[in-house]
Formats: C-alpha cells, sequence, structure tokens
C-alpha cells in the first residue's frame, strides 16, 4: 500500500516538475496566440477600408477578409503549438485525415462551399441581380458560403443552396443595362399587315423610353390558313423593363380596338 502511494506521489512530482519547466512555453504559447488574435483583428479592419471601395464585389470581399483573418489565427495556433513541442507535422496529417472523414459525411455542406467559391469568383451573378433558377426567381439579396437568399417580387425570401446555382442553369435578367421586350400577338388572317406595322411603329415612336439603337424588330412571324403570328420587340433599359412592358400592352390593346384588328381564336392559336 505504502509503495502504491509513493509511486502515485512519484508519478505526481514528475508531471508536476515538467509543468513547472513548461511555464515559460505556456505563457510564451498564450502570448502569441493573443498578438495572432489582434493582428488578424487589425489585418482585418485595414482590409475592411482598402477594399470597401470595391462595392460590386461585395461578397467576394467579405470572404476573402474572413479567410485572411482565419488563417492568421490558425498560423498564431500552429505556433505556439510548436513552442510548447508539439510536432505540428503529425498533427497537421492527423487534421487532415480528419478532415477527409468529415468531408465524406458532410459532402453536400462542402459542395455548397465549392459552389459558393465558384459564385464569388467568377461571377454569374451578383448582389441585386434578378435572377431565375429552375422555378425560383428573385432578386440577390446575398450571397453566403453555403446558400443564397433571393427576395421575390411579392416581397419573399428563396433561400437556395449554392449547388443547386452552379448546377442547373440560372438567367440573369439584369446583368445587361438594356433589354428587349418581346411582344407576340396572334390576329385573324384577314388582317391588314400594314395596318400592324402602322400600328406598332406609332406606338414605338411616341414612347420615349423606348431605344432608338438598337432598333426595334417588327415584323411577321408565321401564318396559317386561320392566324397571322406578329412579332414587335422594342429595346429599354433594364430599369425600365416592367413599367415599359405594361405600359405598351395596354396601348396595343387600345390601337388594336380603334383599328378593329381581331385576335386569332385561342384553341387555333394553341396549334400554331
Amino acid at each position: 500500500m505504502e509503495e502504491s502511494i509513493e509511486k502515485q506521489t512519484s508519478i505526481m512530482n514528475k508531471y508536476m516538475g515538467v509543468f513547472v519547466d513548461k511555464i515559460p512555453s505556456i505563457i510564451v504559447a498564450i502570448i502569441t496566440i493573443i498578438i495572432g488574435i489582434i493582428i488578424a483583428k487589425i489585418v482585418k479592419k485595414i482590409l475592411n477600408k482598402a477594399l470597401s471601395k470595391y462595392k460590386s464585389s461585395t461578397g467576394l470581399v467579405g470572404f476573402m477578409i474572413n479567410f485572411v483573418q482565419f488563417i492568421i489565427i490558425i498560423f498564431a495556433f500552429m505556433q505556439a503549438l510548436g513552442g510548447l513541442g508539439v510536432n505540428t507535422t503529425s498533427l497537421a496529417a492527423m487534421l487532415g485525415a480528419a478532415g477527409f472523414s468529415i468531408g465524406l459525411a458532410f459532402k453536400e455542406v462542402l459542395s455548397n462551399f465549392g459552389s459558393s467559391m465558384i459564385i464569388l469568383f467568377f461571377k454569374p451573378f451578383d448582389v441585386g441581380d434578378y435572377i431565375k433558377c429552375e422555378e425560383n426567381e428573385g432578386t440577390v439579396e446575398s450571397i453566403q458560403i453555403f446558400s443564397t437568399t433571393l427576395k421575390t417580387v411579392d416581397n419573399k425570401h428563396i433561400i437556395l443552396p449554392n449547388f443547386q446555382l452552379t448546377t442547373n442553369p440560372v438567367i440573369n435578367y439584369t446583368s445587361q443595362n438594356v433589354r428587349r421586350i418581346d411582344f407576340v400577338f396572334y390576329v385573324d388572317y384577314n388582317t391588314e399587315i400594314k395596318d400592324l406595322y402602322s400600328i406598332a411603329n406609332g406606338i414605338f415612336e411616341y414612347e420615349k423610353r423606348i431605344l432608338s439603337s438598337p432598333e426595334p424588330l417588327i415584323g411577321v412571324d408565321s401564318m396559317n390558313n386561320n392566324m397571322i403570328k406578329f412579332i414587335a420587340k422594342p429595346w429599354v433599359k433594364t430599369d425600365d423593363y416592367w413599367n415599359t412592358y405594361y405600359s405598351l400592352m395596354e396601348k396595343f390593346k387600345k390601337e388594336f380596338d380603334n383599328n378593329g384588328i381581331k385576335m386569332a381564336n385561342v384553341n387555333i392559336m394553341t396549334q400554331l
């Protein structure tokens, strides 16, 4: 019994001696970590100030700043562990093996992370753009590490996984400064073509929001024994698209009525 107590006491004294010897190294390690955190915060402030002018790439800038801050802190921790005598090479190998296992378990999460890198670097869309992906569409409010938030026209939020946005076709409606409005009318076959041209040209001439260049496209797209497919496609600034669309649609309706233009039968129209 006494031998066991003496053995345990000897072991405790040994570890206490090791701990006491390591106290200076522990203090240095703690100071190293604190300095690393302080440096990371200072660097973050400097980068925020230096990169604030790149407002069109807020998502990418924010990610880069946070990534640099993370790397500095990790470096400080590795330096502190190295000062304590920990084999950082072996630790890095263990972390790599653990990361591989975690990667297999969180495959979808990492896919979303990788997709966020594609979105932020290649910028198929940015904050403020109006996009459509499959059945979801809206204005991009934010691009996060794992998801993107859209705001619909009726003020709803749609949160889409980033992986979905890089593996499916995405339509960006506002990436260009100008857009074309496509009006398609199915009218009775006996309609005078010159009347259709006259109506379209008259409406477009007096609408100030329509651009002169590129010129509007007006013409007969196709016809059969029952109807004529008439197109009128003016160009407008992207910001004016919807207001101009609704205004012109109303004007076409009034002018068609005033000139006796008859629309084709709906059932026949679907067969064209």
